[in-house]
């Protein structure tokens, strides 16, 4: 089957899988590619790695198209992706109100999932937010750190660990099997990106990938979108 080729941000794989029969039903085409930390598939993307569309923070889409490498005109927003907790399905959920609720919270966990503190949205935010807390140095030898929010995850649900605790965007929280979302960051501590996606400059299949844009972000498509974890 063709395939249409994408480099997506982690925030955006289940989203993208929930369309796939839709868009196949649509296009005869099928979807491939790569989802990761958002720095690792720019970066994929500069070094000229086949992609039809890009799906990736609003900021980052913003600076590929500067350097030419997506176009312009096609970009569109997916929505809204907040940064989370999450918890074991099998663990009671965490209420996070406070600064001093989340110093508490990650203070007590035995193991802490997070994705790329140096590539990933969510990644890069934790570290923020523990230097933040003041408690970067305490609890380093109990963050357990994967390449992306998803591979992250998929470890939390398996974790052995007493009292666990995983932070990484909602949306990949939701699409992982024996994981539940258990709480927004605080505020202060809070981070809400925008998503968005375009067609990559070099795309062999521009006209597809402009169906797959349509269905990521046209209005029917709105209720999964949400139930994904993207807002408005």
């Amino acid at each position: 089957m063709t395939t249409v080729s994408i480099l997506s941000g982690g925030a955006a794989q289940g989203l993208v899988r929930g369309l796939t029969e839709a868009f196949k039903a649509q296009t005869g085409f099928g979807i491939a590619g790569e989802f990761g930390a958002v720095g690792v598939m720019a970066e994929k993307l500069r070094a000229s790695t086949p992609a039809d569309l890009v799906i990736l923070t609003q900021t980052l889409l913003a600076k590929l198209a500067a350097e030419k490498l997506v176009t312009p005109s096609s970009i569109a927003d997916v929505g809204r992706v907040e940064t989370a907790l999450a918890v074991r399905n099998r663990d009671p959920k965490v209420t996070v109100k406070t600064e001093a609720d989340l110093r508490e919270i990650l203070r007590s966990a035995d193991a802490i999932y997070v994705p790329d503190t140096k590539a990933s949205t969510a990644g890069k935010h934790v570290a923020k937010v523990l230097d933040q807390l003041g408690i970067a140095y305490e609890i380093t030898s109990r963050l357990k750190i994967f390449p992306n929010g998803a591979t992250a995850m998929r470890e939390l649900a398996a974790s052995t660990a007493t009292r666990p605790i995983g932070c990484t965007q909602a949306t990949e929280i939701i699409a992982t099997d024996g994981i539940a979302l258990s709480g927004s960051l605080p505020p202060g501590c809070e981070l809400v990106t925008m998503y968005s996606t375009g067609i990559a400059t070099q795309a062999t299949h521009p006209n597809e990938a402009a169906a797959l844009i349509a269905l990521l972000t046209g209005v029917d498509r709105r209720d999964l979108r949400q139930r994904m974890g993207f807002a408005s």
